[in-house]
Order: C-alpha cells, then sequence, then structure tokens
C-alpha cells in the first residue's frame, strides 16, 4: 500500500497534477493530485522524510532530466514545479520538527535592481523539490544582504538571478562583496542574461540556463 501510494504521488509531480480540481493531465481529471495524495500519505502514518524523498523529490529528478533531454518543455516544468510546491507547503512546517536530512541550503535572490522572480521562484522549486532547504531573499536584492545571509550560512550555496542587461553587473558587484568578506560560499549565477563566459569572467562557480539541470549542479559544488 505504501509503495504504490508513494508511486501515485511520484506520477502526480511528474504530470503536474496538484489537486483533484486541476484540469490537467485530462486523463487525471477528478482524480486525486499531490496535494490529496500527501494528505492521505500522512494519514497513513508514512514517514515525512519518506514522502519527500520516495514521492515527490524522485518525481522532481525525473521532471528535471526530461525537460534537459528535450521530452519536457517550459510548461511541463512549471506545472511539475507548482504541483512540488503545493505538496512543499503541506510538508515544510512537518519537515521543521521532524528529523530530516535536507542534502544542504541554497540562498537565492534576484540581484539589486532587478525584479523579475519567475525564474528565481522556478529554480527555488526545483532545489527545494531536489532535497535542499531554500533560503529565498526575494528580488532586487541589495550586495549587503547576501553578504550578511551567506556569513549567517557559510556551507550554502549563493544563487543569484538577473534577467536584464543593466542589472547584470549587480552579479559581479554581490559576488566581489561576498570574496572581500571573507566568506568562501560557492556562487552559482542565472538568468535570461547571463552567460558561462560571463560567469568566467567575474569568478562565479557555477552557471547553468537550464533550470532542470541546477540540482546536479549545486551537488557538484558541494563534492568540491
Amino acid at each position: 500500500m505504501t509503495s504504490k501510494l508513494l508511486e501515485t504521488l511520484r506520477h502526480a509531480i511528474l504530470t503536474g497534477h496538484r489537486d483533484i480540481s486541476s484540469p490537467h493531465p485530462s486523463e487525471l481529471v477528478d482524480q486525486p493530485g499531490v496535494v490529496e495524495l500527501v494528505n492521505q500519505a500522512l494519514s497513513s502514518g508514512i514517514a515525512v522524510d519518506k514522502i519527500l524523498q520516495q514521492g515527490m523529490v524522485s518525481g522532481m529528478e525525473v521532471v528535471g532530466t526530461k525537460f534537459s533531454n528535450g521530452e519536457y518543455f517550459l510548461p511541463d516544468l512549471l506545472m511539475s514545479a507548482q504541483a512540488m510546491k503545493s505538496g512543499m507547503q503541506i510538508l515544510e512546517p512537518l519537515l521543521k520538527g521532524a528529523n530530516v536530512q535536507r542534502r544542504g541550503k541554497v540562498i537565492i535572490g534576484t540581484v539589486q535592481g532587478d525584479i523579475h522572480d519567475i525564474g528565481k521562484n522556478l529554480v527555488s522549486v526545483i532545489l527545494e523539490g531536489g532535497g535542499f532547504e531554500i533560503i529565498d531573499l526575494g528580488v532586487d536584492v541589495p550586495a549587503a544582504k547576501f553578504v550578511e545571509t551567506a556569513g549567517k550560512h557559510p556551507e550554502a550555496v549563493v544563487g543569484m538571478s538577473a534577467l536584464i542587461t543593466t542589472t547584470r553587473e549587480s552579479m559581479r558587484a554581490t559576488l566581489e562583496q561576498i570574496r572581500e568578506a571573507g566568506l568562501s560560499n560557492k556562487v552559482i549565477i542565472g538568468g535570461a542574461v547571463v552567460t558561462q563566459a560571463y560567469a568566467d569572467e567575474i569568478g562565479a562557480n557555477g552557471f547553468t540556463k537550464d533550470a532542470g539541470k541546477v540540482v546536479n549542479l549545486v551537488r557538484e559544488l558541494q563534492a568540491v
């Protein structure tokens, strides 16, 4: 019963079926979605970490792979991410009170002068789905806030986003201030105006344009 329920939850994540009222996918209309299945799993006494890892994280890992391979497109990724977020809203209070091993922390924010949050939010959900604890600083984040938060969480990876050319230089300034503060947090950058060449130029530790690959990128940096 446990394995079947978790497999059904995993499939709901894969198909982006958020709850019973969701119209997508058509074959699951009026069927329980992530919200109902997470609650059912909890009511059945399944451990929170098992629901998270075997039911949800494993589903998002497949979604990320399919997106990277061109089998899923951005709408598919967004629907799965929203379904994942709905489940996490139920589990988050329980995770804080349970002895659940997370894979690490990621500090994330859109740099100063930029108020775009769609890409940042998508990456946050994917990373959370990958088992990471997310510290979301929001948008238009001053360099000092990144520095302050990185200082409080020296083990965390710092992720910076920028979607317009004029704010890209905020990444450079923020990274410089992080290093000037003597902090050794790994730093990754992303966004529509960012390239690998720019990441190399400013000394960032990682870059990806593919949201589906961000979990593997952070894992690789943790291992260095």
